[in-house]
């Protein structure tokens, strides 16, 4: 839930990419009142028009120097793969004081790619809102988006106490819950709780699409819900999840071998027709979407 705080936590917000999470913030960030003033950057211009024509800033640019300037947070909202660029970029152009955070699926590529960049006196508190949508661009965002997720922070050791509770409270004015948590650990948790589905929709998905016309046009014509479900996972912003798997190799691929053996024993059961075995299988992971649904997380 929103919290009724009305004073701002910040004069300037930058955003840097205006996607479907950088929009929902800025939407969010405005609405509450938590920052005086939000601004973007974007390379793309035409993003950049389209998040002033929705009134989602207050200016939208490429130039990331006149993004930046005056900002005291400063808000990552690209690709992780861009994260080394952007840190070299952003560097020079920050003042004393400033927080930067970011959005990303993957915390250990933050503390690498942009940590070394900033300067003294500038803060990093890496930070990953557990929330989305297979919809992108800054039309797709919207101001709730946040509200009753998770946002996971994960700080380097000798963080800015201050600098982490000032983006502790951004997010939980927006509605989410935060959770502290190691950034190794946050990568390794992940891979297996939206990494691999999100890797294992591709892969039915790209299934389908190699059958044969005839049987290609009654898989779409004749969807279930759980084929559906995973066309839209897959609709995902390809560009983000390339990176994401690249920049979470190994957890993903440890994780990825684990459920391969899994898979295998399940194959195996079906061919020597285990029926106990299968049900037992899915009595557990029915136990699991229990859980998420009392979490409600679902």
């Amino acid at each position: 839930m929103v919290t009724t705080d009305t004073a701002p936590l910040f004069d300037r917000v930058a955003i840097v990419g205006i996607g479907l999470i950088g929009s929902s913030l800025a939407r969010a960030l405005a609405e509450y009142g938590i920052a005086r003033q939000v601004v973007c950057a974007d390379r793309n211009p035409e993003a950049c028009a389209k998040a002033l024509e929705l009134g989602i800033v207050a200016e939208a640019t490429t130039d990331l120097a006149a993004a930046l300037a005056g900002a005291d947070l400063v808000v990552l909202a690209t690709p992780v793969g861009s994260f080394a660029t952007v840190g070299e970029a952003i560097g020079p152009l920050l003042k004393r004081g400033t927080i930067v955070t970011d959005v990303g699926s993957v915390k250990q590529a933050t503390l690498r790619d942009i940590g070394p960049h900033l300067p003294d006196g500038v803060h990093l508190i890496p930070g990953h809102p557990v929330a989305g949508t297979e919809h992108s661009g800054p039309e797709a965002g919207f101001a709730t988006l946040f509200q009753g997720r998770w946002c996971i922070l994960t700080p380097a050791t000798g963080a800015d106490r201050q600098a982490l509770a000032r983006v502790t409270e951004m997010w939980r004015r927006v509605g989410s819950t935060v959770e502290i948590m190691e950034a190794s650990h946050h990568d390794r948790v992940l891979a297996i709780t939206s990494h691999l589905p999100h890797l294992i929709a591709y892969t039915i998905v790209g299934t389908a699409s190699d059958l044969e016309e005839d049987t290609k046009s009654e898989v779409i014509k004749f969807s279930a819900g759980g084929f559906r479900d995973f066309t839209r996972i897959a609709a995902s912003d390809p560009v983000m999840w390339r990176d994401i798997f690249l920049n979470n190799r190994e957890a993903v691929l440890e994780i990825l071998q684990r459920f391969t053996e899994d898979l295998t024993a399940l194959q195996r059961s079906i061919r020597w027709g285990e029926g106990e075995q299968l049900q037992d299988h899915f009595t557990k992971t029915r136990a699991v979407r229990r859980g998420i649904i009392d979490a409600k997380q679902a």
